[in-house]
């Protein structure tokens, strides 16, 4: 069984996985959610790559470049030494905008001695539903299908074209290239220009890192799970992907598959709280526009997920053709979960807005559409909260009054409140205080069970999830409460197994999970200790770190035995709640409104 031994590489328009060997096995271009054009990671036969077969038994490393989201491959075979560079290009222009192209450049740079290696391209459009032909056009190689939906990309290099077609040897003694665009080029390429182009992403993601808060311990975990996060947000909308792949199973062989390439609200307001706790207030702006654009004013009409540029319809569909990561069939695109109910994701936004508020009062442009939302989505909790939904792991038949959904409803409300005071409206504020109360009272006698000591996972049942122990975090309950510390304690007693968290134990639609939730085990890890089992939490965390990939990379989830990373990769969920775990193991508070409060000891902040 093989790990997810991918990096990532990417500029926030679209992203590709790069093996630990230098094989891209996906990517999809022009955008995140565009069609695949590599895609073995998800057919090993018929899904398409661009690997690279050096000639000799050569030993092979990865590592990025400090404090970047480009990749360095390489390979030595005793005085014979290469490296390939990958990266999607980013930076600023002298114009003042992003230059973020959609295109794959790989470096190659020659290091020593005469080594040789065949370069194998075979790319597969359209999620290789047809045949995908390849010829030789002027200075490129051009890609396009045969038949179904036409699509096409371009291939440019200094290496002679037939000799990529072919497949043949090549013997590297000099620094060469290849840039794989879904544009044809306007500009001459040569190596002097890929090195640019190097350099000026490098110098991009360097002063990006430059700009992110450090702490005084985790600051490489941190660093790294932040790159990712900024990877999975498109700069053209402001909206955050969950993750960049689809079909990633959540056990490899079952039908537990879904399309990730979209923007939950929910996970999205959590990244977002995350950055901003780091100090990156710019994407949280451009989160905030994408809101205001795809949320609809004075409705009660608002899903739980969208497109990366808005859209509403995200019809699920199934692509039989393709055999599945390890024969995890069915291969979905698009999600039905936008679809569903789920009376969390009001909280989660309105605590975001609250945030926004704070950091921006004075400066928000479009500040009263978002008071004009919050009232409307107030207005919807009041008229919601007490009926049942399908909660926060999306169960597709189950209904119920899910206690993590009614909390989350007192999160709205109390937001709402505090919202209303900052305006200074309290009338506003009068008013929505009973409701809150009301939601409170409501979940402290229907999701407490006294027989059990411990808050469950749905009113009146026995069952236990993970999501609760979010409940000190948003500050509904505190820390040293009898109540939580018992509810953490039972938890961790049913959920734990072997230092992993399940989300739940109890069967879903597909069964009883089988595996851990990566997010949910960092939860526990914050939990503990906040409760002040800070050695024991320590110790679980320094465990689960080392879980990651060879990249310091994490997928959905953690399988129980083998501890392989299972689920779509990288996930966002779980490097926002690494970071979050970090910052509080690290020696900081963080208040239920996600805001640095209280920094222990003195040390110098970067930013």
């Amino acid at each position: 069984m093989k790990n997810l031994d991918y990096g990532i590489i990417g500029n926030c328009r679209t992203a590709a996985l790069v093996s630990k060997e230098g094989s891209i096995d996906w990517c999809c271009l022009p955008n995140f959610n565009s069609s695949s054009i590599l895609a073995r990671i998800l057919d090993t036969e018929r899904g398409g790559f661009f690997g690279i077969s050096p000639e000799g038994d050569y030993s092979i490393t990865q590592r990025y470049f400090d404090r970047t989201n480009i990749l360095l491959t390489g390979f030595q075979h005793n005085e014979n030494r290469f490296e390939v560079i990958d990266f999607m290009p980013r930076y600023k222009t002298e114009l003042g905008y992003y230059h973020t192209p959609p295109e794959i450049i790989r470096y190659v740079r020659h290091v020593s001695g005469k080594p040789r290696a065949r370069f194998i391209y075979r790319p597969k459009l359209y999620y290789a539903q047809h045949d995908t032909q390849s010829v030789i056009e002027e200075d490129y190689i051009k890609s396009f299908t045969v038949a179904g939906k036409y699509e096409s990309i371009y291939l440019y290099s200094d290496i002679n074209l037939a000799t990529i077609l072919n497949e043949e040897e090549v013997v590297i003694d000099k620094h060469c290239f290849f840039l794989l665009s879904y544009n044809q080029k306007l500009i001459k390429l040569n190596c002097d220009r890929i090195h640019l182009e190097f350099e000026r992403t490098k110098v991009y993601w360097l002063n990006w890192m430059e700009s992110t808060r450090r702490f005084k311990k985790y600051n490489e975990e941190i660093g790294r799970s932040a790159l990712v996060l900024k990877l999975l947000s498109y700069h053209k909308s402001g909206a955050i992907l969950a993750s960049i792949t689809t079909s990633l199973p959540e056990i490899p062989g079952a039908n537990r598959n879904w399309d990730y390439r979209f923007c939950w609200i929910r996970d999205a307001s959590m990244i977002i709280s995350t950055l901003t706790a780091l100090g990156h207030y710019n994407s949280a702006r451009r989160f905030l526009n994408f809101i205001t654009d795809v949320i609809p004013y004075k409705d009660e009409k608002m899903q739980v997920m969208y497109g990366i540029h808005g859209e509403k319809r995200l019809i699920e569909r199934e692509l039989p053709w393709l055999s599945g990561y390890e024969g995890s069939r069915p291969v979905r695109i698009g999600n039905a979960a936008y679809l569903q109910k789920q009376n969390d994701i009001y909280g989660v936004l309105i605590d975001l807005f609250y945030q926004y508020f704070k950091l921006f009062k004075h400066t928000l442009s479009n500040s009263e559409e978002i008071w004009t939302i919050v009232r409307s989505l107030i207005k919807t909790v009041k008229n919601n909260w007490m009926k049942p939904d399908t909660g926060i792991w999306e169960f597709r038949t189950q209904k119920r009054h899910f206690t993590f959904s009614k909390m989350l409803s007192w999160v709205a409300i109390d937001r709402g409140v505090k919202i209303a005071k900052l305006l200074g409206n309290q009338k506003l504020e009068t008013e929505w205080l009973p409701t809150r109360d009301a939601i409170k009272k409501n979940i402290l006698k229907r999701g407490w069970n006294p027989a059990i000591n411990a808050f469950t996972q749905y009113y009146d049942s026995s069952n236990m999830d993970a999501a609760n122990l979010l409940m000190q975090f948003y500050g509904f309950i505190s820390a040293d409460d009898p109540k939580y510390i018992s509810t953490v304690e039972r938890i961790q007693q049913e959920l734990c197994f072997d230092g992993l968290m399940y989300r739940y134990r109890n069967s879903d639609d597909f069964g009883e999970p089988k595996t851990s939730f990566t997010i949910c085990t960092f939860w526990m890890i914050k939990s503990l200790y906040i409760i002040g089992k800070e050695k024991e939490a320590e110790d679980m965390f320094a465990t689960v770190l080392g879980y990651a990939n060879h990249l310091g990379l994490f997928s959905e989830g953690i399988d129980f035995v083998t501890k392989r990373l299972v689920g779509n990769f990288p996930q966002g969920y779980s490097h926002l709640a690494l970071i979050d775990t970090a910052i509080t193991l690290s020696g900081v508070e963080i208040d239920e409104e996600n805001e640095l409060i209280h920094e222990l000891g003195s040390y110098p902040h970067e930013h």
